[in-house]
């Protein structure tokens, strides 16, 4: 369908692979970057089956042309539920129910399971994210779907949205920066530099957690890229697999995405092993992309006292010191995390819904949620756990 007002002609997609990967990482590098933006990432998303159709997640990727040129595009799904997500509407859902409209299906444009920071607007310029937004809600309101939800979103991405008129909604991650926020640095020296910038509680604290790992006999590799062998991917799924059983969930993802990673984007990825006696009983898989490390999954077959702790934060946080990775994103939620020195971070979603009085009931919600989230992270940033 044209857009005359733009001169652009938009395109939908039914599948990832239908974009050109190209183009698409091309808009992407404009844009900032992103792992998980990478056409490789969202592609197997989709052909390993683990974002499809089947399973909650039909692909509409919207793409604005024009001469024949690519000049926007977004990741964009019709969505029957609201899992894999990480900014929770399920209250928004039940409220439509109970009046007896459908909240289902609704648009997303996000990356499946991946509640990362980053672009979700890619653009040649921000005349061309602008056509691109008007394009998703003009989508939206023809296809009569009830809402449209952007998550995660870059600061360009949030300016284009709220200019559109979308509603912004906060949330709270936990990231750790390689340099003690009351030191002018330009990166810790080793593992015990970081330990000498926290308050003694928080030291004490990591040192014994760390100590009944290392007194459970318990020891830890680890492997990068292509290094990562094709039985420690087995291992690992076998260990992510075991978490999601044991909280009565099947996972997220097949074992073929996996697959797909090793073969098309091995650079990314960043694989600790925990072993005992000879014996591999834990795994920790870190995302990788220009300095910064993220936490992604987890899992063990065996319970060893804070062994969660070390694979997840302490073996990464090392790891990026020894590299010189300057930031770890540890996902969604989490205070805990801040007893590691992964600090409060505001991120941001902007949101769209089609009913009026709906939207006028959400939008006052999200005034006194937006209230409590800066009341929160005031309450945080007074715990620091670094030496004031």
């Amino acid at each position: 369908m044209p857009d005359l007002s733009n001169d652009y002609v938009t395109r939908v997609l039914a599948t990832p692979s239908d974009a050109d990967a190209k183009q698409w990482d091309a808009l992407l590098r404009l844009a900032g970057g992103s792992p998980f933006m990478r056409h490789a990432y969202l592609s197997g998303m989709h052909d390993s089956g683990s974002a499809v159709r089947s399973t909650g997640w039909t692909p509409q990727f919207l793409t604005l042309w024009r001469e024949g040129e690519l000049e926007a595009a977004c990741p964009l799904y019709l969505k029957s539920h609201s899992y894999g997500e990480y900014v929770f509407d399920w209250a928004w859902a039940n409220a439509y129910e109970q009046h007896g409209l459908r909240y289902y299906p609704k648009a997303l444009t996000a990356v499946p399971f991946t509640p990362v920071p980053g672009p979700r607007l890619l653009a040649r310029d921000a005349a061309a994210r602008a056509a691109l937004v008007r394009a998703v809600l003009a989508w939206c309101k023809q296809k009569k779907v009830s809402s449209w939800h952007l998550l995660f979103g870059s600061d360009e991405d949030v300016a284009a949205c709220e200019a559109a008129g979308m509603m912004l909604r906060h949330t709270v991650q936990f990231h750790w920066m390689n340099v003690a926020p009351t030191h002018d640095a330009a990166g810790y020296a080793d593992f015990d530099a970081f330990l000498a910038s926290l308050t003694q509680e928080k030291r004490k604290k990591i040192r014994q957690e760390r100590r009944k790992v290392a007194e459970g006999g318990v020891t830890f590799r680890h492997a990068r890229g292509a290094a990562i062998a094709s039985e420690d991917w087995d291992f690992f799924y076998r260990c992510y697999e075991r978490t999601y059983l044991e909280h009565g969930n099947a996972p997220y993802l097949t074992r073929d995405f996996f697959d797909r990673m090793a073969r098309t984007m091995p650079e990314n990825w960043l694989l600790f092993v925990a072993e005992r006696n000879g014996k591999r009983i834990a795994s920790s898989l870190i995302g990788l992309e220009d300095g910064v490390a993220y936490g992604r999954y987890w899992g063990a077959l065996e319970r060893v006292d804070c062994l969660h702790f070390e694979a997840c934060y302490y073996q990464p946080l090392a790891w990026c010191i020894a590299n010189g990775f300057t930031r770890f994103e540890g996902g969604a939620q989490g205070e805990h995390k801040m007893a590691r020195a992964l600090m409060p971070v505001k991120t941001t979603s902007a949101h769209w819904l089609a009913h009026p009085a709906f939207a006028d009931a959400v939008e006052k919600f999200l005034e006194r949620e937006g209230r409590g989230i800066e009341n929160y992270l005031e309450h945080l940033e007074a715990r620091s756990p670094f030496h004031q």
